[in-house]
Formats: C-alpha cells, structure tokens, sequence
C-alpha cells in the first residue's frame, strides 16, 4: 500500500512539472498531460481498492479501550450463557434422578418379620411367583425376627402382586409385606463377582459395619480368627466424614463366614460391630508401577 502511495505522489509531481514546463511546445504538453492524468487516476483508482479490502475492525483500527471494553462484554455474555446451560443441565439431571428414584420405590416392597435362617435367595424365590425379581436385601441383626428386607421387581405390577403375600410362613414366621417408602441403593456393577472363583469367595466373605476408628485392622483379623476361624484377607476402610469404619473379612473357608455371622452385636473395641454376608469379594490390590 505504502508502494502505490508512492507513485501516486511521484505522478502528481510529474504531471505538475509537465504542465508548468515553458519549454514544451503545446501538442506535446498536452500528450503529456493526458498520459499523466490518466497515470495518476489508475493509481488512485488501484489505491482505492486496496483500502475497500481492509477491515475496518481489525486491531489495528480499533482504539484499544473500546476493544477492551466489547471483549469484556463478548465474554460476560458468554459466561451467561454457559452458566445458564450448566444450571439447566443440573436441574435437568436432579429432575431424572428423582424421577427414576420415584419409579424405582414403585417397583420396591418392604418385607419384615423376616426369620433370621431366611437367606436372600430363599426370599427372592418367595417373591419371583409375583414378577421379576432384580434385587433382594436383607438388612438388621441376623439373630433378631425384627430382619427385614427390601425386594424389588422389574415392573410395578410385581410390586402390586408381592403385597398379597403378607402373611405368608417362611421359615418360622409370617413376613409382614408393605409398599417400600426407599429404593435399594445400587451396588457399583464394577465390584461385583466377575467369575465363578469370585462368587465361592464372597460365599468366605462377611461385610462388618460400625467398626470403631481406634481399632487396628490387626485388631479386627484377630477378633475374627478368635472367634471363627483363619482369615485370608482383609479390607479396614474409613474416611474422615463418618465416625466408624467398614470391614470385608475374607476366610479360608466358607464355615468361618458363616461362624462371623454370629458375631454382630458383639464388641469390638467400644462398638457394637454389624456382620452380614458381602456381595462382593476382597480382590488382591494391584501393585502400583513404579514411578519414573
């Protein structure tokens, strides 16, 4: 651009000394004149339309106090509306989880007066006569009648059904049947038993709850294999949010889990510990790589 500015004014310059030239006779001025001016006009002409393709918001044309002013506002705006869809995008969520909760209870009864010989899987076989069913737990002190239990069905219309079961003898007591004002709280699918050796462990394995912080995992290993039997492999865990810590006690054999049974209410430390079966196995921990 610079350039063709250039010869603009060289032009003009020629075409000034051309025109006030004495010693040039007129048919020639006026050639000459003619060849400038037309000269100078392409010139003009090529000048403006460099400057038409220019763009008029480039940095360089724009005061730097408006550009930041507009950037300001360009990304204000953007916030907004970023935050706008992640707000919509969390009620959006919460909404489905509560629906699917909701619908979940619909499909869940509550069963109490449970034997404490009743297994999950005797249970869940009382219950698959009325519909599909996708999840048995058994909860509260196995010596206790007062057990009861959540089952729930792959549709509402099992759900419905199971209620004319109350009344029904299993084991050495009616079970009392009601609609579940909770759903069953999912095990993650990933600690599930992936293979056949998996399940006979978590049959060796019992889940210990309520387990005081002060007590050591050394602590735990000897209360069970005192009162039970050889424990393989063990897992203490904890966090500093809850008060008491959760154990996965795995046996040599599957009699000794069955022994630990029998020890809930007991004390283990200055705690009533909680014993039930697990569903899921101890897995050996994986060696970590080694860091570089």
């Amino acid at each position: 651009m610079a350039a063709v500015a250039q010869n603009v004014v060289n032009s003009d310059d020629q075409f000034t000394k051309n025109c006030n030239s004495p010693t040039q006779n007129s048919e020639t001025d006026t050639n000459k004149s003619s060849d400038s001016k037309s000269e100078f006009q392409k010139n003009i002409n090529e000048l403006a339309d460099i400057l038409s393709k220019l763009n008029p918001w480039a940095k360089e044309f724009i005061p730097s106090s408006f550009r930041l002013k507009n950037d300001q506002s360009v990304q204000n705006n953007f916030s907004k509306r970023r935050n706008t869809f992640n707000q919509g995008r969390r009620r959006m969520n919460g909404r489905s989880f509560r629906a699917q909760r909701e619908e979940s209870i619909r499909r869940t009864v509550y069963v109490s007066d449970i034997d404490q010989h009743v297994t999950e899987e005797r249970l869940a076989a009382l219950f698959s006569s009325c519909g599909q069913v996708v999840d048995c737990r058994i909860c509260g002190d196995p010596h206790s009648v007062l057990r009861f239990a959540f089952v729930e069905f792959a549709d509402e219309h099992g759900a419905r059904a199971a209620l004319s079961l109350g009344g029904t003898m299993l084991g050495y007591y009616p079970v009392r049947v009601l609609p579940s004002k909770t759903a069953i709280l999912p095990v993650n699918p990933t600690f599930l038993p992936r293979s056949e050796d998996e399940r006979e462990m978590c049959a060796r394995t019992v889940y210990c709850t309520n387990i005081d912080k002060k007590v050591s995992q050394l602590d735990v290993k000897n209360f069970f294999e005192s009162a039970c039997g050889e424990v393989s492999r063990l897992r203490l865990l904890g966090d500093n949010v809850h008060s008491t810590r959760i154990a996965f006690v795995e046996f040599d054999i599957a009699e000794s889990a069955i022994m630990a049974l029998n020890c809930s209410g007991m004390i283990l430390g200055t705690q009533p510990i909680r014993v039930s079966p697990s569903k899921t196995p101890v897995r050996p921990r994986l060696p970590r790589p080694a860091s570089n």
